[in-house]
């Protein structure tokens, strides 16, 4: 699949053949950016920029490697992802990092999957900056169930099916379901579901749907490793997910779409008929 960013390798720190300035990431900043879903040709120019520039890269999890080879040779590249059930550093160290690095006048891109601001905490770490009094800029990525929904050949919304979408998320701070979520509310109200981080809890939150209303035989699809080489897309029903899952075998990252839109994966699963053909993993 054709990607700016491929081409593009052989000219790392030119960006004098685009036709408008990119900004610079300056000493002393922390750029909040996101790496989007996967597909390292879904990267924005100014998270490119940024990776072009940062003196070291504070990246997480879900951030693809080829993406990370984008950085510079000179760049220090820092893990700090955070996985559930796997040891993990904790969000206020991760935050005190780039506060530390940023007062060294460090160029510091902090690199998160998909988006920053759709349940990535990137306002809790925006917030702490502030607070500290180190600028940042926020770069904005392509989040999850928005562009694993489109490799899976779903669309988020449609004319014919539905108007309204809700975004959650099924992992609160305490590790379960998040309390706060008003299931009949989100049952009676969302004809299009978009769940992050629920494989954990999937049986329960099926059941939550279930009794606020919903139909057994709903569509459902589970699109695991998305946007990547290692894509897997489960269509399924609300009745039957959870078990079709663990038959499956299906692990983490995954996002779950629940509607009549992923019935129209049938016709419009343009990925499949490609062969599969996501930006293929360098040697």
């Amino acid at each position: 699949m054709p990607s700016i960013l491929q081409n593009s390798q052989d000219k790392r720190n030119d960006s004098a053949s685009l036709p408008f300035a990119l900004p610079d990431l300056d000493p002393g900043w922390v750029w909040l950016a996101g790496a989007g879903p996967g597909d390292p040709g879904l990267l924005t120019l100014h998270a490119w920029q940024g990776l072009q520039q940062a003196e070291v890269v504070v990246y997480d999890a879900l951030v693809d490697e080829r993406i990370l080879k984008l950085a510079s040779p000179e760049c220090k590249l820092e893990y700090a992802g955070k996985r559930g059930g796997k040891p993990s550093p904790k969000q206020a160290a991760i935050t005190e990092r780039l506060i530390h690095l940023a007062r060294q006048h460090k160029r510091v891109l902090r690199l998160k999957g998909g988006d920053p601001f759709v349940f990535g905490r990137g306002g809790e770490e925006a917030r702490q900056l502030v607070e500290a009094g180190v600028p940042f800029r926020l770069i904005p990525g392509i989040t999850a169930g928005i562009g694993g929904l489109a490799y899976a050949g779903i669309p988020v919304t449609h004319r014919d099916t539905n108007s309204a979408v809700t975004f959650l998320t099924g992992h609160g701070v305490s590790g379960q379901v998040p309390e706060q979520h008003d299931w009949e509310g989100i049952a009676k109200g969302s004809p299009v579901i978009v769940m992050y981080m629920v494989m954990k809890h999937l049986a329960l939150i099926a059941e939550r749907l279930l009794g606020a209303g919903r139909s057994p035989d709903e569509p459902m699809a589970v699109i695991v490793s998305a946007c990547t080489p290692r894509q897997q897309v489960l269509e399924t029903t609300l009745a039957c997910c959870a078990d079709d899952v663990q038959t499956a075998g299906l692990e983490p990252p995954a996002v779950v779409v629940m509607g009549e839109v992923v019935r129209l994966r049938e016709h419009l699963d343009w990925l499949g008929k490609l062969g599969s053909q996501i930006s293929e993993q360098e040697d």
